[in-house]
């Protein structure tokens, strides 16, 4: 082989190296997101019984769109017809589809827990705070054999934890990961000292829940004023309709995602860099 042919196949070489590197950081991420899903979700780290209640309620609400749906299906054909009928009702479907990504994940697991045995954890603690991006849980950092791990904590199980590395033992539900209970071997020797909780926190948590919420009211609305209002021809109407709840739920959407891009950069700032 010449030296002509050597620096050919060096230069593909380069050129292939960047896009294995790009396709495996992808495929990362996707193993990520799918960990996250099998975790619960937004929901996890919470209680079992909690989640179910939330899983309930959130049905509930479901069989409430579908009455809705089920109530312009009847009464509006006679009046703008059935297109316009169509259009109406597909923007009630918006809410039970929010709910079931984000709150049926964590229902199956939940019912899973209830009837599996909780494992023990046990390492050397690296790091707790009382506030994480969940609402109304903390965060405690654990080094395992098997590397260190982040389990969401209710604040309540996080004040026998000292300052200084000592090791703990958890009691963690097998899908949801919600710790039931920590306990502390060895001497607490310094109090760990909790700093004030930014502000930008507090609004980061009520995010997750404020986007899917304003996201099914901006498409209900939109799209239920359009359909409502006196327009022709219907099939028109009805575009139009659709149109409006998908532009309004896009607006919502492109907002949430420029806040919380915000949010996390002064979170990011707030961090002490080293």
């Amino acid at each position: 082989m010449g030296k002509k042919q050597v620096r050919q196949v060096r230069q593909q070489m380069r050129k292939v190296q960047p896009k294995q590197a790009a396709s495996n950081a992808q495929g990362a991420t996707r193993k990520q997101r799918e960990r996250y899903v099998q975790s619960g979700g937004m929901l996890q780290g919470y209680a079992p019984d909690h989640v179910v209640r939330i899983g309930y309620f959130s049905a509930a609400v479901a069989v409430v769109c579908l009455l809705i749906v089920a109530a312009l299906l009847i009464l509006l054909p006679p009046i703008y017809g059935w297109p316009d009928a169509a259009a109406a009702s597909i923007a009630w479907l918006l809410p039970i589809a929010l709910l079931a990504t984000f709150v049926g994940p964590g229902f199956r697991l939940a019912l899973k827990d209830k009837r599996a045995e909780p494992r023990l954890v046990q390492g050397q603690l690296v790091g707790a705070s009382s506030v994480s991006t969940s609402m109304g849980l903390g965060m405690l950092m654990v080094q395992t054999r098997g590397g260190v791990e982040q389990y969401l904590v209710p604040p309540a199980r996080l004040k026998q934890v000292p300052g200084n590395q000592v090791n703990v033992v958890l009691t963690v539900t097998p899908h949801l990961k919600h710790v039931k209970s920590v306990g502390v071997m060895g001497q607490r020797m310094v109090g760990r000292v909790e700093p004030p909780v930014p502000t930008v926190m507090r609004r980061l948590q009520l995010l997750p829940l404020l986007t899917p919420l304003a996201l099914a009211l901006a498409a209900v609305i939109g799209d239920d004023a359009v359909a409502l209002a006196p327009i022709s021809p219907p099939a028109l109407h009805a575009g139009l309709a659709v149109l409006a709840g998908t532009v309004l739920a896009a607006a919502v959407y492109g907002v949430s995602y420029l806040l919380q891009r915000r949010m996390m950069e002064e979170v990011q700032a707030l961090v002490p860099r080293t």
